[in-house]
């Protein structure tokens, strides 16, 4: 059985049932607690109940610290609005949204000089929740169930400057876009079900031969299923797309009849194709801002900043810089007070990942979910060569009431 709503197994019924029981005290903070939901982690986890509890439940915790409720009230910066090159433009013939990406135009290192690597995260996030939110509008117009996407990559101009390594590296990290649209994506692959596993489509057009370097360092951030439905059209493209995509939902430009009101053949309003970041956003040509604190983190090394956090809901900021190099950036909550513990002896509430701070200046913030000490934590332990100098601010604001209510009645 598909284990899809109405093609259920007794043991998938009866996992269902009590998968819901199980999540008695959840349900009704999940954004739709429906049969159809809750079946997409059950099927994540092959139907075991308690992955899929921990799973779900690690997503509602992704959520709340990332504000993914209200993500969609957040605008992103200029430059991102201009050259993020993707866009959402029609329906595929399952009426399943369809997401466009392309390569041409887009200036990786343009965006990366001009905004954080979190700004950028941050833009991905959104994409998924508006996808989302078109699969909720296809399925109340049509009346049946739409939660797949069709995602098409134009790499006709791709090239070495794409696969410069900062960039590669948010690509890897945004791999899950076409697999996830539950809401975010995936940066720990245990945190949500992949979307793909229902059939979403992805549909790279005018591959160059320099395709399979670049398709080689994403995949293994694939699951099988979707590196499955991964199609590769040939040089008649534009007519193998229309298999996929109703000629009437396909800008010309691709294929199709679809034009902008003016009558351009690329939809320049429903499409954003992207192009170079003029220079005047870089934010290297413009004054870096003053930090409270500077560290050295040796070779081979790592710095803690703990932070004592009294009430549950305060949100935790910081900035930073770093001179000589990239750097390793997480943050844990301590398991023990009092003591200096190392990071895998303490809870990761943000992914520790390496941050191009060098080149572009971070910032980002956390909403504390528990009281404790929270340990911003700098890590250079992959360098054996070289120190990064370190300039950082980090403060804590206090929740709001409302935020405090709302803690109270989940």
């Amino acid at each position: 059985m598909s284990g899809q709503v109405g093609d259920l197994s007794p043991f998938q019924e009866k996992s269902l049932a009590q998968f819901r029981v199980n999540l008695q005290d959840v349900l009704s903070a999940l954004p739709n607690a429906n049969d159809s939901f809750l079946l997409r982690w059950l099927r994540a986890q092959r139907f075991d109940l308690q992955k899929s509890e921990d799973m779900l439940r690690k997503h509602m915790e992704f959520r709340k610290q990332q504000d993914l409720d209200n993500i969609l009230a957040w605008e992103p910066p200029e430059v991102v609005k201009l050259y993020s090159a993707s866009s959402i433009c029609g329906h595929d013939r399952e009426g399943s949204p369809v997401w466009y990406h392309i390569a041409t135009g887009l200036d990786v290192k343009g965006l990366f000089f001009s905004v954080s690597k979190q700004d950028l995260l941050r833009e991905k996030l959104r994409n998924c929740e508006l996808l989302l939110h078109q699969c909720e509008l296809q399925t109340q117009k049509l009346g049946k169930k739409v939660e797949k996407i069709t995602a098409v990559f134009d790499l006709e101009g791709l090239s070495l400057r794409h696969l410069w390594k900062p960039g590669v590296e948010l690509a890897q990290e945004g791999s899950g876009d076409v697999e996830v649209m539950d809401g975010h994506l995936r940066p720990q692959e245990s945190q949500i079900p992949q979307r793909a596993a229902q059939g979403s489509n992805s549909v790279p057009v005018s591959a160059p031969s320099l395709f399979a370097v670049a398709f080689s360092l994403i995949k293994s951030y694939m699951n099988e299923e979707t590196r499955r439905k991964v199609v590769i059209l040939g040089d008649n493209w534009k007519q193998e797309l229309t298999k996929f995509i109703s000629p009437d939902q396909l800008p010309v430009e691709f294929g199709g009849t679809m034009t902008d009101p003016d009558g351009n053949p690329k939809c320049l309003t429903k499409i954003n194709y992207g192009g170079e970041v003029p220079k005047s956003y870089h934010l290297c040509k413009q004054v870096r801002m003053q930090y409270e604190h500077t560290v050295t983190v040796g070779r081979g090394s790592s710095q803690q900043v703990e932070n004592e956090i009294l009430f549950p809901g305060c949100v935790l900021r910081w900035q930073f810089a770093s001179d000589g190099g990239d750097i390793g950036f997480g943050v844990f909550l301590k398991t023990k007070m009092g003591e200096r513990q190392r990071a895998g002896e303490m809870t990761e509430v943000l992914l520790s990942q390496r941050y191009n701070a060098h080149l572009v200046p971070e910032d980002g913030s956390l909403t504390c979910l528990k009281a404790g000490v929270y340990v911003l934590r700098f890590d250079n332990t992959y360098s054996l060569v070289h120190s990064k100098h370190i300039s950082y601010t980090v403060e804590v604001l206090l929740p709001d009431q409302t935020f405090m209510e709302k803690v109270e009645k989940f």
